[in-house]
């Protein structure tokens, strides 16, 4: 059974940051590609940042040089360090992973079957 549990949201003012941490288990003896989505109420949910196998990142563009991905698979722990955050940055952010994806070659919603229950982002400017 695959779980993953996020933590590390909260409210900042803009120009600060966060780091969210996805604790995982249940993964197993496989290949994940591992992502960040945030959602706000209303719109579709997207991808903020995905990492794969190989610890090759991929990002929306919008958070590029800000945000960085990143996993410890000892710890099967994912991170997303978000820096200089700003208020289009608020949103619920989702930890996902897919599996039987060395690279990442899904990066929609759909393509992601687990998910996690979500951690609050909120930017005050």
């Amino acid at each position: 059974q695959v779980q993953l549990v996020e933590s590390g949201g909260g409210s900042v003012q803009a120009g600060r940051s966060l780091r969210l941490t996805c604790a995982a288990s249940g993964l197993g003896y496989s290949t994940w590609c591992m992502g960040w989505f945030r959602q706000v109420s209303g719109k579709e949910r997207e991808a903020v940042a995905l990492i794969d196998t190989t610890d090759y990142p991929t990002y929306l563009d919008s958070v590029k040089g800000r945000f960085t991905i990143s996993q410890d698979n000892a710890k099967n722990t994912l991170y997303l360090q978000m820096n200089n955050l700003n208020p289009d940055d608020t949103a619920m952010y989702f930890c996902a992973a897919r599996e039987f994806d060395t690279y990442c070659s899904g990066g929609l919603e759909g393509d992601f079957g687990y998910w996690g229950q979500g951690t609050q982002v909120i930017v005050s400017s």
